[in-house]
């Protein structure tokens, strides 16, 4: 059965409990063996066949207790509560993976290794990015409140910008790295402090991403 065409354009924000640069960005283990991450898009254009998704939110959060790859991991979507019941079907077939052709998205290899999925949450969602500043807030009422901002240089306290460039990439082609705090209370607590944190447009369809 041929998949449905999807299509994700948007600002995002992930922050994982990794030093700055995030070692699996470059085929390396995880900075602490385990990988806990939270990552968020707001979609300016979307569509899932004939539904639209623009102008949503939806955030997942990430918990594996080895490498990624390794597998065993556990995941949690959260989206909009804005979201008719037609676009919450629509996002949970994209986040499950399920709308994907195997190993052409993140959103699909992250979906393979995980054990468990927690019922997803529809609730209301702050998302504010700027990816040329690498700030930003996101935010979901008791549950979540993650912030990105720019690193700093430890001796002067300037701005520091770093890229990380991925021309085959499955999430990006380029992001924003900047230092990221969450703290999460629902399914998959997390509680990260000035860990890497990445920001970037994704452009992002049922074969992979779109290249500029």
């Amino acid at each position: 059965m041929p998949l449905t065409e999807w299509n994700m354009k948007g600002p995002s924000f992930t922050n994982c409990n990794c030093d700055y640069g995030c070692p699996c960005q470059f085929n390396a283990l995880p900075t602490h063996g385990n990988c806990e991450a939270l990552g968020s898009m707001h979609i300016d254009e979307g569509h899932y066949g004939d539904v639209k998704l623009d102008g949503l939110n939806w955030i997942a959060t990430f918990s594996w207790p080895g490498a990624i790859h390794e597998g065993n991991g556990t995941c949690q979507a959260i989206i909009d509560e804005r979201a008719s019941e037609a676009q919450r079907d629509a996002l949970l077939q994209i986040l499950s993976g399920q709308a994907s052709v195997p190993g052409s998205t993140f959103i699909q290899v992250f979906a393979s290794t995980m054990t468990k999925a927690l019922d997803p949450l529809f609730k209301p969602i702050e998302f504010k990015v700027d990816i040329a500043k690498r700030t930003a807030t996101i935010r979901v009422p008791g549950l979540i409140e993650a912030k990105g901002e720019p690193i700093r240089n430890a001796v002067t306290g300037a701005e520091h910008r770093a890229q990380i460039c991925l021309p085959e990439g499955m999430e990006f082609t380029v992001a924003e790295v900047a230092s990221g705090t969450t703290q999460a209370k629902a399914g998959i607590k997390l509680d990260l402090k000035n860990t890497h944190s990445h920001l970037a447009t994704w452009d992002v369809t049922q074969s992979g991403v779109n290249r500029p």
